[in-house]
């Protein structure tokens, strides 16, 4: 009988294929641990810990610190929430920082995470417009943090490039069946369950499916450089864009979200 060689497998994982995406899981899991030194719940951290330490609560976040937007994409509610994150954002993450590049792939993560907490301001905004109508307490604005959003624009931009013809020298081939199956069982959850932030997540997802096209786009004209650009500009744009409508809209609530605020402060002493 012929000898067949055993088939190669790499005893070590190529992270610098994908070291950009370890420095985000290393980051977030470094805040983590700081966080829980510092004396924060490990399971189930207050809202005032989550204030404190940069989440979205959107009358903080659009009447004084826009920061927030951004902040907020590094605190999680507890190890399994942090443990979910990283483990979709290394599956994703490690496959696009490949296939996108690592300087459009860090466009593409802190984009999707902006418009995540951008459309999960603007879903609270709509509510408090509801409230103002019906006073129903469960619309009020909510605390909301984590990478969902991030990651979701990740894994949005693989579906999308899953669904579109091979390009010629695509570096990784993507199954289309499992990624489809994963982003619609993570929106189903995120409808169905209460706690989760969807707007966030679909939020995100959006921005990554956009930007994933414009990059596929160029790649198809052998035009890399002037998608890649497009990109990344018409991702700023949106972003910025909807900010400004944001604020537009938040000019009409400022006095409810500042007795909303006020009452919120004086509640948790932050």
């Amino acid at each position: 009988m012929p000898e067949h060689s055993p088939p190669y497998i790499r005893s070590k994982p190529e992270v610098h294929l994908w070291w950009l995406t370890a420095f985000f899981i290393a980051v977030n899991v470094s805040l983590f641990i700081w966080q829980v030194l510092s004396g924060i719940n490990i399971t189930s951290p207050s809202l005032v810990d989550a204030i404190d330490w940069g989440a979205d609560y959107a009358p903080l976040t659009f009447l004084e610190e826009p920061t927030r937007l951004f902040s907020s994409m590094f605190f999680h509610f507890g190890l399994i929430h942090l443990m979910l994150n990283m483990w979709a954002l290394y599956i994703f993450g490690s496959v696009a920082e490949q296939l996108l590049g690592r300087f459009y792939y860090l466009g593409l993560y802190i984009l999707a995470g902006l418009m995540g907490s951008l459309l999960s301001g603007f879903i609270d905004i709509q509510n408090t417009f509801e409230l103002l109508q019906s006073n129903d307490p469960k619309l009020f604005p909510t605390v909301s943090a984590g990478a969902s959003g991030a990651v979701m624009g990740i894994g949005g931009a693989l579906t999308v490039l899953s669904l579109l013809p091979i390009l010629p020298k695509q570096r990784l081939l993507l199954d289309k069946k499992t990624l489809v199956m994963i982003m619609a069982i993570n929106l189903f959850i995120g409808f169905t369950m209460t706690g989760i932030n969807n707007a966030a997540h679909i939020g995100g997802l959006l921005m990554g499916a956009f930007m994933a096209l414009i990059w596929y786009v160029g790649q198809r004209l052998n035009q890399p450089k002037l998608g890649f650009a497009l990109g990344l500009i018409l991702g700023i744009a949106l972003c910025y864009g909807f900010y400004d409508y944001c604020m537009q809209q938040v000019q009409i609530l400022k006095p409810v979200w500042r007795e909303i605020l006020a009452a919120m402060r004086a509640q948790l002493q932050f």
